[in-house]
């Protein structure tokens, strides 16, 4: 059993203390190991001083040649994955060609989406709403009452509609969770929502006009992701109004998808005829993780599994799916 001043010890020994940190922890005596754990750790940031000032030495030396130290970060070090896709990957190219999506991109029909919401929507969740619909080119909202959203879905493939959009909330009244069903025949993703953000509490947030948006869509990097990048871009037309100068983003890191909503301004701030840009933001953010990915449409009974999210998938915080 590890001694109460011994714990801060082995906590350091990936630090400062480096390796010998391990060693404090033998140490039994209270006083000794203390007095053993502060030399180290002095020691510790003495050898990182020396480093520091030798590595700005070189870096003044060697000038532009230097070598650019590159931060390891849990994007940079994630696991290796057999399904990233690769720039010019015609395989992936043949599958574009034909999978759901393959109409919206080769025939270039506007998207036409149906917003919907559980059966006792909250205000918050049709403030929400509102902002999806102003968001999303050729959006409409439809209440659901009770009905089943299996009849929903016939409903829309019925009237021509590409997506069916169905946002609900927890029993606080929270919004949390976003289902996309591809019309007409699928696939079905259902998403977490969290961290939303509606414009009125955005400082300094612009107001959309009508033009379609421009769409990035950044760091879908495996199969799985590079699908469900399709997918959403499908929500949005293929011919965007520059005039506008509204982007969407959504961003993808380490599984998350970060959805955010700017208008560029040019602006002479000098007075000089120097123009200068500056995002504004429009709003509304939020984040969305992918928690599966069905095949067909809405049948959460006897649907089959694209993929779904597991807790044995999480086997380390350097993995990531999307």
């Amino acid at each position: 059993v590890l001694h109460a001043a011994a714990a801060p010890a082995a906590a350091m020994a990936k630090g400062k203390l480096g390796a010998k940190g391990a060693a404090v922890s033998g140490v039994k005596n209270k006083i000794k190991r203390q007095q053993l754990y502060h030399k180290l750790r002095k020691q510790g940031d003495k050898e990182q001083k020396a480093a520091r000032k030798l590595r700005q030495k070189e870096t003044v030396e060697l000038g532009e040649a230097a070598p650019k130290r590159v931060q390891r970060t849990l994007d940079n070090t994630r696991e290796e994955d057999d399904t990233l896709v690769q720039p010019g990957d015609t395989e992936i190219a043949a599958e574009d060609s034909f999978d759901e999506f393959a109409s919206h991109f080769s025939e270039g029909l506007p998207p036409r989406t149906v917003v919907t919401t559980g059966k006792y929507p909250s205000d918050k969740l049709l403030s929400f709403v509102e902002e999806i619909i102003a968001l999303l080119p050729n959006s409409e909202y439809r209440a659901r009452g009770a009905i089943n959203l299996k009849r929903i879905v016939a409903a829309c493939t019925e009237r021509g509609f590409t997506n069916l959009l169905v946002l609900t909330e927890n029993k606080q009244k929270k919004p949390q969770t976003m289902w996309l069903v591809k019309l007409p025949g699928g696939p079905t993703a259902r998403f977490k929502l969290t961290t939303l953000v509606l414009p009125k509490r955005i400082t300094g947030h612009g107001r959309p006009t009508a033009h379609r948006p421009e769409l990035i869509l950044n760091n879908f990097s495996t199969r799985l992701g590079h699908r469900l990048g399709r997918m959403l871009a499908c929500l949005f037309p293929h011919d965007p109004q520059f005039k506008g100068r509204q982007v969407v983003t959504m961003h993808n890191q380490r599984d998350f998808v970060f959805f955010r909503h700017h208008r560029y301004v040019f602006e002479d701030t000098s007075g000089k005829g120097d123009v200068a840009v500056r995002l504004q933001e429009l709003g509304p953010r939020f984040t969305l993780k992918l928690k599966s990915l069905q095949l067909g449409t809405f049948d959460t009974q006897h649907g089959e599994y694209e993929w779904k999210h597991k807790p044995d998938l999480d086997t380390s915080r350097r993995r990531f799916h999307v």
